[in-house]
């Protein structure tokens, strides 16, 4: 039975899920992805700190990153919870704010969610994300490695 509780529950799992495959994708190793809610949030995706690959565009990948929890939860509900991802939008607008400036950061906000919304939409990284929240809805916790795992069965 779906209660508002479970519902919840599958909605942080494709949330954090989400910024674990867009992680992942930009080869930023994930520490553990946890749906084990605490005082200030439903779940957690923690990235190792410093061992990743200097990308390209760091604070762009952060954004990315930041995002897909929420645009993972929208493809899967159908619905943007703003108010839930309010943490991860504060995040967001702060490095919008030091990227482009102030009165860029709207506009680079919405063209960095519309990759967001092409990246996860791409089937191998869209099957990743399912199989990740499935296993955390089963497990509530899994570690980076096996996270990591997932993404890459899907490659194959």
């Amino acid at each position: 039975m779906n209660t508002p509780e479970r519902s919840q529950e599958i909605c942080t799992a494709y949330h954090e899920a989400g910024h674990a495959v867009i992680a992942l994708v930009f080869e930023r190793p994930v520490q553990k992805v946890s749906i084990l809610p605490d005082q200030r949030r439903l779940g957690h995706c923690e990235l190792r700190k410093g061992v990743s690959r200097a990308s390209q565009d760091r604070l762009e990948a952060d954004i990315l990153i930041l995002l897909a929890g929420v645009v993972a939860e929208a493809i899967h509900s159908g619905t943007y919870n703003w108010t839930g991802a309010a943490m991860d939008l504060q995040s967001v607008r702060r490095l919008a704010v030091m990227r482009s400036g102030q009165g860029q950061a709207d506009k680079l906000t919405r063209r960095l969610l519309a990759k967001t919304e092409h990246l996860l939409q791409q089937t191998r990284n869209w099957n990743a994300v399912e199989q990740i929240a499935a296993e955390l809805i089963a497990k509530k916790s899994l570690s980076g490695r096996a996270a990591r795992h997932y993404f890459e069965q899907m490659a194959k």
